[in-house]
């Protein structure tokens, strides 16, 4: 029950952030979008997941690519993201659908992006391995997100801010690898992103 109440919850919160996300994010994530899609190195025939879409601020990164399907469970991000796709002149497939339960075949895509979506998603680990489940073999995922060092304790600061910050947008006690390894997923490159180490890049492949 949790789940889909925290699912409904992120849909209804997401509608009412929609019209001034890009106003508090797009310039302050840009450089780390810009480099985590370089990472991925996507193709233009490769067919792309964007996993928590919002708005649509990785489509600037992604000219060129032909096979583009965004997801996201906010209509009001969506509608955004539909309006930047066509100032883009980008054609792809937009769906309102939960990352933990994804409506796609077995390998059915090459790559996926995540960003900003696995601390905030009520299942990280179910949405990860929806994520494995997608990607053909040899497939990759570029995760950006701010996550807690692994095999670290949050102290009592963070422990306090969480309820606050999970609240209002994000958790910040989530470990990148306790999720990767509840699925078959491996990392092959980890690099800080930012607030030292606070931000990372991650690429993980299948």
């Amino acid at each position: 029950m949790w789940p889909e109440f925290a699912t409904r919850y992120n849909r209804w919160r997401y509608n009412l952030y929609a019209p001034v996300y890009d106003r508090v994010v797009a310039s302050f994530f840009a450089a780390r979008r810009r480099r985590s899609i370089e990472l991925l190195a996507p193709g233009p025939d490769e067919r792309i997941l964007l996993l928590g879409a919002g708005t649509g601020l990785d489509l600037d990164y992604l000219q060129g690519c032909r096979g583009l399907t965004a997801i996201d469970v906010s209509d009001g991000m969506l509608a955004r993201l539909r309006r930047r796709a066509a100032r883009l002149g980008l054609t792809l497939d937009v769906r309102e659908m939960d990352g933990q339960r994804l409506d796609f075949p077995d390998a059915h895509f090459d790559a996926v992006i995540l960003h900003l979506i696995l601390p905030v998603i009520p299942d990280p680990v179910a949405c990860l391995r929806e994520v494995e489940r997608v990607l053909k073999p040899g497939g990759r995922a570029v995760v950006f997100d701010k996550f807690l060092a692994d095999g670290r304790r949050p102290g009592l600061w963070r422990a306090s801010a969480n309820l606050l910050t999970r609240l209002i947008a994000t958790d910040i006690d989530r470990q990148l690898g306790v999720i990767v390894n509840q699925t078959t997923l491996h990392i092959e490159h980890d690099e800080s992103a930012g607030m030292g180490g606070f931000f990372r890049i991650v690429l993980l492949r299948k």
